[in-house]
C-alpha cells in the first residue's frame, strides 16, 4: 500500500517555521482532533486533488494511521485548515473519527503562506497552483514579489517566473494543471506574442513531446524576425492578413509569414528540423487532397 510521502529535508524541506520566522511561536505538540470540527482553507492553493491518490492514502491510514499531523488554526467554530487537506480527505474517507493536529495562531495572510509552503514541500504542488498562490499573496494582502519570496524561500526571479504562467493561453494553463507540460513548458510559451501563437506551438510541443530545452529553441525559432525590405512596417500590416496569418499557425502548427505585393506575395512557411519538415508536407498534402475531394 501507498504510505505518506516524505520529502528529504534542505531547500524548502527547511520547515515551515524556518521560512515564515514570525510562525515560530505557538506551536504545540500535536494532538487529537475531532475531525468533524476541521474545515477547508478557503485560500488553499492546490485546487485539484487526485481521487485515486486519496484512495490509496487511506487505505495506508486505516492499516498505519496517520504518520504526520495536519496543521490547523484554532477558530470559533472549531479549526481550519492550514496544511495537509489531502490527508485531512483522506482520514475522512477512511472513517476516521480524530485526526493528529499541530493547533497554532496565524492571520489570514500567514496561513496562505504556511498552506502554499507546505504543498511545495510535501506533494510537489502543480506550476499553475503554486503560481496561483503567489498571485494571492500579492493581489488579496498586498505583498511584493521580494516578500513573497521571502516568505516561501525563493527568489524574487523565480517568483516573477512562476507568475508568467497565469499570462499564457487558457490551453496551455490547461496543459499545465492536467500533467500534460511542465511549468518550464509553459514559462518557454509565455515568450511568444499572443495566444494564437502560443496555442499553435503548445501543439507541437504536446505532439513531439518536446523538452523544455527544445520547447525553448522552437520558441527562439517562431520570434525570429526577418529581415524587413526597405520601406515595410509589419506593425501597418494589414489586420485581416494578420488574422490569416494567424489561422494558417494554428492550422499547420509553425510559423507563417504572408507579404504581399503589387502583383500577388508569397506565403512562407518556416521549418525548425527534418521531422518538421516532413510533418508540414504530410498536413499540407492532406489538405490539398481533401479540397480535391
Amino acid at each position: 500500500m501507498t504510505q505518506e510521502r516524505r520529502r528529504p529535508s534542505g531547500g524548502l524541506g527547511r520547515g515551515l517555521a524556518a521560512l515564515i520566522p514570525e510562525m515560530r511561536s505557538s506551536v504545540s505538540a500535536a494532538r487529537d482532533v475531532d475531525i468533524d470540527l476541521i474545515r477547508p482553507n478557503p485560500r488553499q492553493p492546490r485546487r485539484s486533488l487526485d481521487p485515486e491518490g486519496l484512495r490509496e492514502l487511506a487505505e495506508s491510514m486505516t492499516e498505519h494511521g496517520v504518520l504526520q499531523p495536519v496543521l490547523v488554526v484554532e477558530t470559533d467554530e472549531g479549526y481550519t485548515l492550514i496544511a495537509g487537506e489531502r490527508r485531512w480527505r483522506a482520514a475522512r474517507q477512511a472513517g476516521l473519527s480524530s485526526i493528529p493536529a499541530i493547533v497554532r495562531t496565524a492571520n489570514d495572510q500567514e496561513s496562505l503562506a504556511l498552506a502554499l509552503v507546505e504543498n511545495i514541500q510535501r506533494t510537489d504542488l502543480n506550476a499553475l497552483d503554486e503560481a496561483h498562490g503567489y498571485r494571492q499573496l500579492i493581489d488579496e494582502f498586498g505583498l511584493t514579489q521580494e516578500e513573497v519570496g521571502r516568505r516561501v524561500g525563493r527568489s524574487r526571479p523565480a517568483i516573477s517566473n512562476s507568475l508568467r504562467i497565469l499570462e499564457v493561453a487558457p490551453e496551455v494553463q490547461a496543459a499545465v494543471a492536467d500533467g500534460s507540460i511542465s511549468g518550464g513548458h509553459a514559462r518557454a510559451l509565455a515568450g511568444l506574442d499572443g495566444h494564437a501563437q502560443q496555442r499553435a506551438v503548445l501543439a507541437t510541443v504536446v505532439r513531439r513531446a518536446l523538452s523544455v530545452r527544445q520547447t525553448e529553441q522552437l520558441v527562439a525559432g517562431w520570434r525570429e524576425v526577418e529581415p524587413a525590405k526597405p520601406g515595410v512596417d509589419r506593425s501597418s500590416v494589414d489586420p485581416d492578413v494578420q488574422f490569416m496569418e494567424a489561422r494558417l499557425r494554428e492550422a499547420l502548427g509553425t510559423k507563417v509569414t504572408i507579404r504581399g505585393g503589387r502583383r500577388g506575395g508569397r506565403i512562407t512557411i518556416s521549418w525548425y528540423d527534418d521531422e518538421d519538415l516532413g510533418r508540414l508536407v504530410e498536413r499540407l498534402t492532406m489538405y490539398a487532397r481533401d479540397g480535391r475531394e
